[in-house]
């Protein structure tokens, strides 16, 4: 739980949050509860699409989950408005970021926080020899000796102020069905 009151905060700014938390429906209710009516959420967050030639370099190596599955465009608005937050409005960029070799783009993860947080990861080390095999298959996929990332950035915002909706529930409003002329 935030440590707000309801309704107490005009403007909430989440820049790659979502993507690590292992129960962003809690997150999104939270925001929902302290964000003011009118009031603004802005955010930035990862797509399905991103970090996929890490999540296929380690899939040629076991069956363990190294690489978060982060949630669809489509998903994330859902998710706002389940929250109680209303009008949403997501868009998608598609960027790709070269690297020269495996160790710099491992120590661009590690700048960022990007570690295994996801709440069924194996527990037990993933040991030298495993690493280094799914470092040699990353590495092939490379062009020119350059490893690409390709990470899909969803971003949007929403506001506050409309009571949660509950699952499986539709809520229309009556005034804004349009009248047939007579």
């Amino acid at each position: 739980m935030l440590p707000f009151a309801d309704q107490s905060v005009d403007v909430v700014f989440a820049n790659l949050l979502l993507p690590w938390l292992n129960d962003p429906d809690r997150a999104a209710s939270e925001i929902s509860r302290i964000l003011r009516e009118d009031g603004l959420f802005a955010f930035a967050t990862l797509g399905p699409d991103s970090l996929l030639e890490i999540r296929n370099a380690w899939a040629g190596v076991d069956d363990c989950s190294h690489v978060n599955r982060f949630l669809d465009m489509h998903d994330v608005g859902d998710l706002m408005v389940r929250a109680g937050l209303r009008d949403p409005v997501l868009d998608v960029d598609r960027l790709t970021v070269n690297y020269a070799d495996a160790d710099a783009l491992f120590r661009d993860l590690t700048a960022v926080g990007a570690r295994n947080s996801l709440l069924h990861r194996n527990r037990s080390l993933v040991g030298k020899r495993r690493f280094a095999t799914m470092r040699d298959r990353l590495e092939s996929t490379s062009s020119g000796g350059r490893i690409s990332l390709d990470l899909e950035l969803v971003y949007g915002h929403c506001w506050g102020g409309q009571p949660a909706v509950a699952t499986g529930a539709v809520r229309i409003d009556a005034a804004a069905i349009p009248v047939r002329g007579r």
